[in-house]
């Protein structure tokens, strides 16, 4: 079988564009696997520490409010870009749990979704 220098230059062209995605593969590889070996990094480092932030709400573009637990006591403080402030200092029990509440709610989101999907076809013009 002959092959003309189209056909040659095509099959260059073809090993090229599979080496480059190889190549790209790779990449993602190691990036995946150096992702999960710093975050398990980290996660060893943060691990047995007495802070932890319990809660944060943002009250402005650059504020927050925050309940922190330092040993056993909790922390009401105030954080902005360049300043920490004390607001107050509370008892465990004061605080709310609200995981164990919406513990016990069941969302159905592939019944949430057909329901939305329904009512976007009742708005579609019918051909």
């Amino acid at each position: 079988m002959l092959f003309t220098a189209s056909t040659v230059s095509m099959l260059h062209n073809l090993g090229q564009l599979i080496w480059v995605l190889m190549l790209f593969v790779l990449v993602l590889l190691l990036t995946l696997l150096t992702t999960r070996w710093i975050a398990k990094y980290q996660q060893g480092q943060l691990h047995n520490q007495n802070l932890k932030i319990i809660e944060t709400l943002k009250v402005s573009a650059n504020g927050y409010i925050q309940i922190i637990r330092a040993g056993d006591v909790y922390l009401v403080i105030a954080v902005t870009k360049d300043h920490i402030e004390k607001l107050a200092e509370i008892r465990e029990d004061q605080l709310t749990d609200y995981a164990a509440g919406a513990a016990g709610q069941k969302i159905d989101m592939a019944e949430s979704f057909h329901d939305i999907l329904d009512k976007v076809k009742h708005h579609l013009p019918k051909k």
